[in-house]
């Protein structure tokens, strides 16, 4: 790929706004259009995830683009009409706040947690670095070690404040089923807007975070007081809990995936189409190869469907443990 030529002294981050900044210019890349991400910048020019990021940033300050929740960084809807020069020198005015808009001044844990949720929203978390918040910010990367000591700390903060989003109203169902729905409901609405929170904690180390433990406590509510032992109280609350995790897991790899390949999920599908063909033709598989034969149009797989089957499926399985005292049967003791 030819870059915008650029003089040698120019920063690395300059010289990639340069080039980016010439392709929107040039209708190379239209609104709408995806901005090659921080990790696919830093492959192609190499440098650093946090020079990738700068440059990101500074685009993003030119109003030439910007972030989409779970799209990534596009070409913004009024960069065509106004298009930036790409004269350099003028970067360093924008780039230099005036006193009375120092973002050193206006930083705040608040600040800085919502934007690294901004990021990990956009770009995964595997893009999250202390650098690359500072970048965004417009502020030292030193200036957040004063409010988080490190990135897992602040990671913490994040899952806390992005779980915090969603409470149980004080009129809620009774009756344990539907809370339980109610309950992985919000959790899945919660990992639907935030796929990365499924990345963050596993069963056997879980997050300890207040925002999390909202959701448990809800769920605990729903299956306390029906003559369950503790041990198998809190069996059913891992087994519902990692129902929904397990399945969000795949929101944000399936995110990560399109972002490395740049192939959507059905995309990718169609080009493993002569592999899957080869599978089917082989006749190891007949009833795969039946099953597959019998879609008309392929086999769409919906993770939301997904959910509420499986949902459904785990709460009917689970009636006659957890209803068991009520309706004359025995529940099941733990070994």
């Amino acid at each position: 790929m030819t870059h915008t030529t650029s003089t040698p002294a120019d920063p690395p981050y300059l010289r990639i706004v340069a080039a980016i900044r010439r392709r929107i210019t040039d209708g190379e890349l239209t609104p709408g259009d995806r901005i090659p991400s921080t990790r696919q910048i830093a492959a192609e020019w190499g440098v650093a995830l946090a020079t990738a990021t700068k440059a990101l940033t500074t685009l993003r300050l030119e109003g030439l683009v910007e972030a989409r929740p779970r799209v990534g960084t596009v070409v913004a809807a009024s960069s065509s009409a106004a298009p930036a020069a790409p004269a350099a020198p003028t970067a360093p005015a924008r780039r230099r706040p005036s006193p009375a808009a120092d973002p050193e001044q206006e930083l705040s844990l608040d600040r800085i947690v919502r934007t690294a949720i901004e990021i990990a929203d956009t770009e995964g978390i595997a893009a999250l670095s202390m650098r690359g918040v500072a970048a965004r910010l417009g502020v030292a990367p030193m200036s957040i070690y004063r409010y988080v000591p490190s990135k897992e700390d602040l990671v913490l903060h994040m899952a806390d404040a992005a779980f915090g989003e969603e409470s149980y109203p004080p009129g809620a169902p009774e009756e344990w089923r539907p809370r339980i729905e109610l309950g992985a409901r919000t959790m899945w609405k919660l990992y639907r807007k935030h796929p990365w929170l499924a990345q963050l904690g596993s069963l056997t180390r879980p997050l300890l975070a207040p925002g999390l433990m909202v959701h448990g406590e809800w769920m605990l509510g729903a299956l306390d007081g029906h003559g369950l032992d503790p041990t198998t109280l809190f069996d059913i609350h891992v087994l519902l809990y990692s129902h929904v995790q397990s399945l969000a897991v795949h929101l944000e790899m399936e995110a990560q995936a399109e972002a490395a390949t740049g192939q959507s999920e059905d995309q990718w599908m169609d080009s493993r189409a002569p592999a899957l063909r080869n599978l089917v033709d082989s006749g190891r598989f007949p009833v795969f190869s039946k099953v597959v034969g019998s879609f008309e149009h392929g086999y769409d797989l919906r993770l939301d469907a997904l959910f509420e089957c499986g949902l459904g499926a785990l709460l009917d399985g689970l009636t006659p443990v957890i209803e068991g005292p009520r309706s004359g049967g025995t529940a099941p003791t733990s070994t």
